[in-house]
């Protein structure tokens, strides 16, 4: 069932695996307990992901391999990594805020593959709505975070109840805790890449002279002008008040927390890989694993209180061998982290003219479910609607429903023309988001 390296990549659009990949596959292939640390934006996911699933047997009908994620973000990212390369396997993601009934309607048909949040596993093998008889290969991404304290309970309830594993892979951009017992890892085999290649990520702390740092932000932000970047707070009421004080300057942004309903959460991301909003204002959360653009820069409007967790949030920047800018906004009269206290202080740059917001992001009612790819989207709207091709944005499809970046100017055209038409016999509901 599974195809061959090459058609996997080619789905993937990569021509070939990096070197961290091909010692990954090499060594998760071989041995029976892997810790594989790399860079975030390294392709840690299909490098565990590719092995994982040539090793699966199309011929056992059951679970034969589960994911563990410490967000529902990571989940969805999975999930879409693993679509996307087309083994032939049945697979699914179950997290919190998406509803249980769901999930035991996906588990009909057993999945060869299961993703999931600790939580939300934890809560399936108590209600013993699967077997997990057949799992043979257990792969914790971002350990570091699944096996904090908080993760405790649920993650030691999951590993008793998986008997016969054979196989576990341990994934991270960081190594800052010690492993605990009930994960059992003899002979294990660590693969660290840290170290291997020379950073092209800059540090640069910008001080502010009042203490709540928010005219310095919107200086730095009108500074760095039309990029891509993530503003990094510590908590919700703190991205409530950056977000608040954002929209009196005119600045669009988006949010993104724990505190979100996970249909806002996904929409928010949605929205930021599209180009709607070049700037997304995040806790943590936005740190580890999520599908979201190469980022020129990101700011932490406040600092993590652990150095891991600043070298996480670094990571949505200077990806894959490319540069970037963290800057850190520091009241000149507040004590400064130990971590921080090799790095220069600069000025905020000069502010230049905040470009005009390219794209609106619309939401249509048809999706996967009905047969409907990318292009007969795109050829909708260029054939019904006249839009041109450099008019249309990122297109997205969820199961019943899909969403398309379009320009500003041609929201209004669409609405008036193209709502209720027809995409492949289907009639197409189109709504602003």
């Amino acid at each position: 069932m599974i195809k061959n390296t090459a058609e996997i990549l080619s789905k993937l659009g990569i021509s070939e695996l990096n070197e961290m990949q091909q010692a990954a596959h090499q060594t998760i292939s071989d041995h029976d307990a892997t810790l594989l640390l790399s860079p975030t934006g390294s392709g840690k996911t299909v490098a565990f992901l590719l092995p994982i699933l040539q090793q699966l047997n199309p011929n056992v009908e059951g679970i034969q391999a589960l994911i563990l994620v410490p967000s529902r973000e990571l989940a969805i990212q999975i999930e879409q990594v693993a679509r996307q390369m087309g083994t032939g396997y049945k697979l699914h993601a179950f997290y919190g805020g998406r509803a249980f009934n769901q999930d035991r309607l996906d588990l009909k048909t057993t999945p060869s593959l299961l993703i999931g949040t600790p939580g939300r596993i934890a809560d399936h093998i108590r209600r013993h709505t699967f077997d997990t008889e057949e799992i043979r290969t257990l792969v914790l991404d971002e350990f570091d975070k699944s096996l904090e304290i908080g993760f405790e309970g649920d993650m030691k309830q999951i590993i008793r109840a998986l008997p016969y594993l054979e196989k576990k892979v341990l994934t991270s951009a960081t190594f800052d805790i010690s492993l605990p017992q009930f994960v059992s890892l003899p002979d294990l085999q660590r693969l660290d890449f840290l170290d291997e290649s020379e950073s092209k990520l800059q540090i640069k702390i910008v001080e502010s002279p009042t203490k709540d740092k928010l005219t310095t932000l919107v200086a730095l932000i009108q500074g760095l002008g039309d990029q891509n970047g993530i503003i990094f707070c510590n908590f919700k009421d703190s991205i409530e008040y950056v977000s608040k004080y954002l929209k009196t300057q005119g600045i669009a942004h988006g949010c993104f927390h724990g505190g979100m309903e996970q249909p806002d959460r996904e929409l928010a991301l949605l929205k930021f890989r599209n180009g709607t909003h070049r700037i997304i204002v995040a806790t943590d959360l936005a740190a580890r694993g999520l599908d979201i653009p190469d980022l020129s820069y990101i700011i932490h409007y406040q600092i993590p209180p652990r150095a891991a967790e600043f070298t996480h949030r670094n990571g949505r920047t200077a990806r894959m061998q490319q540069s970037g800018t963290a800057y850190v906004l520091h009241h000149v009269d507040s004590d400064q982290a130990e971590y921080l206290s090799s790095y220069d202080t600069v000025p905020a740059p000069t502010p230049i003219d905040t470009p005009t917001l390219t794209w609106t992001t619309l939401q249509l009612s048809v999706g996967r479910k009905d047969k409907i790819s990318k292009g007969d989207i795109a050829g909708f709207m260029m054939k019904v609607g006249q839009l041109k091709k450099e008019e249309i944005g990122l297109i997205e499809l969820k199961k019943d429903r899909s969403y398309i970046a379009v320009a500003k100017s041609k929201v209004h055209h669409i609405l008036r023309t193209l709502d209720n038409q027809k995409v492949k016999g289907k009639k197409v509901r189109i709504r602003k988001v």
